[in-house]
């Protein structure tokens, strides 16, 4: 439920605030309730990959990004994440969660997300995701031409191109049945 609450906050923000630009990424504050405790008392691992989902949902919804995606059609689906846990996030700890566009190829658009809490960087993540439409993988720069500025292209770092590749080799290839 209370993704429902944050979700619905993420919404009223999107229409009353500032725009902001897809390239300068966006940033959301909040706080560590009770729900979101795992036995250890801290922030459980499955709760920053939901909150993650938020972040991106921020991202596209204040950068107006959403509108592009809503005339093209197109949905948008996460093709793999890698998260590094730092420290934990305690019960009402405050944290920012940072979302940056690394850049993007032919596929995929690299994301990095972190949650910065009150004592430093708590969890990073590395996502890839890919804008679909009728079940099949739309070119990124098709969709960054009409959200951001025409043209413009952002290669992502040699490091997010090394991880994006190990992840594909370790994909396992399915084969129809005969």
């Amino acid at each position: 439920m209370t993704l429902y609450f944050r979700l619905l906050a993420i919404l009223l923000r999107s229409w009353f605030s500032a725009r902001i630009k897809l390239t300068d990424g966006a940033q959301l504050r909040g706080r560590v309730w009770p729900l979101d405790l795992d036995l250890n008392l801290h922030m459980t691992n499955a709760r920053y990959l939901a909150l993650a989902d938020l972040g991106r949902v921020d991202l596209i919804l204040r950068s107006g990004a959403w509108r592009a995606m809503r005339r093209g059609r197109l949905g948008m689906v996460l093709g793999g994440t890698s998260i590094r846990f730092r420290r934990p996030l305690r019960p009402f700890e405050r944290f920012t969660l940072s979302t940056t566009v690394l850049g993007w190829d032919g596929r995929w658009v690299y994301l990095r997300q972190i949650f910065n809490g009150e004592h430093g960087p708590a969890c990073i993540g590395v996502m890839r995701t890919a804008f679909t439409r009728h079940g099949a993988l739309v070119p990124p720069q098709k969709f960054i031409d009409l959200s951001a500025e025409p043209g413009w292209v952002l290669q992502p770092p040699a490091w997010v191109k090394a991880w994006s590749e190990l992840e594909t080799e370790f994909v396992p290839q399915t084969h129809a049945a005969h």
